[in-house]
């Protein structure tokens, strides 16, 4: 798992980077197969944005979020990634059960 945290018209402190890094364990708890995450933190005329991209083993997720401070848009993109990254885990692991209930039902 490679975390990847930038910038853009903003520094990333010691402390930003371990709260996105604390965050994204919640992600990562919920689904193992992320590869690696790409992060961007921007500030634009005082308004804090963040985008994350997830790359999976077989699909990217994208996500951002913004609002007046930085350590609630990383909240709320999290919020959001998590709950793309469930969906995500949902569909790939129904796809394996109704194949093994074909299986069983046909032999």
């Amino acid at each position: 798992m490679q975390i990847n945290i930038t910038g853009h018209h903003i520094e990333v402190t010691p402390a930003l980077r371990a709260y996105v890094t604390e965050k994204l364990q919640r992600i990562y708890r919920h689904f193992d197969h992320v590869i690696s995450t790409d992060v961007i933190l921007k500030v634009e005329n005082h308004h804090k944005q963040v985008e994350a991209k997830v790359n999976t083993a077989g699909k990217s997720l994208f996500a951002q979020d913004s609002g007046t401070d930085m350590y609630a848009a990383i909240d709320g993109l999290i919020d959001k990634l998590d709950k793309q990254v469930r969906r995500h885990k949902d569909r790939v692991r129904g796809h394996h059960a109704t194949a093994a209930k074909r299986a069983a039902s046909l032999g």
